[in-house]
């Protein structure tokens, strides 16, 4: 009867570390982008996690929820645009000119300091299309750090939650 007992007791622990190992959590972050002076309609941004190899792992965040115009966003729009997964939880308004956005991009721990990138991408109509606006590589040392963008971004400012 003992030993019965002692199952009883140590299978509930067990099932309990074993639904924590291996698997990765994601941490949440703020995203703030300040958007450039220019004139013409709001920015789509598109923020992307990009693996070792430089290919696109996963969508983090869109500004832009009209998606007949993601195909615009011409590189983007190759990975999405075959897979078309949901991105109902993730996206918000476009960008305009002068204007800061702020959301809440949730990555894996086990990204970080692993060779990957997050990608911010803009288009705006009748303008152009900045494929690595922003390209950063994803370290401990980013966060809270303002990175300048190339294109229609400012910058942008990644704060861990």
């Amino acid at each position: 009867m003992r030993t019965r007992t002692k199952q009883f007791l140590y299978f509930p622990i067990a099932l309990c570390l074993f639904a924590f190992i291996g698997t990765s959590n994601p941490n949440k972050y703020k995203c703030l982008i300040q958007m450039q002076n220019y004139t013409g309609e709001g920015a789509y941004v598109i923020v992307s996690l990009i693996n070792k190899q430089g290919d696109y792992e996963k969508t983090l965040y869109v500004n832009g929820a009209d998606d007949e115009w993601y195909f615009d966003i011409s590189e983007w729009w190759n990975f999405y645009g075959k897979r078309r997964t949901s991105l109902d939880a993730i996206t918000g308004a476009t960008l305009s000119s002068g204007k800061r956005g702020m959301s809440m991009l949730e990555i894996e721990p086990n990204k970080i300091n692993k060779g990957y990138k997050i990608r911010f991408e803009t288009a705006v109509e009748d303008q152009e299309y900045y494929k690595k606006d922003v390209e950063i590589v994803l370290t401990d040392s980013i966060f809270n750090q303002k990175i300048n963008g190339q294109g229609f971004i400012k910058y942008i400012r990644l704060i861990a939650q």
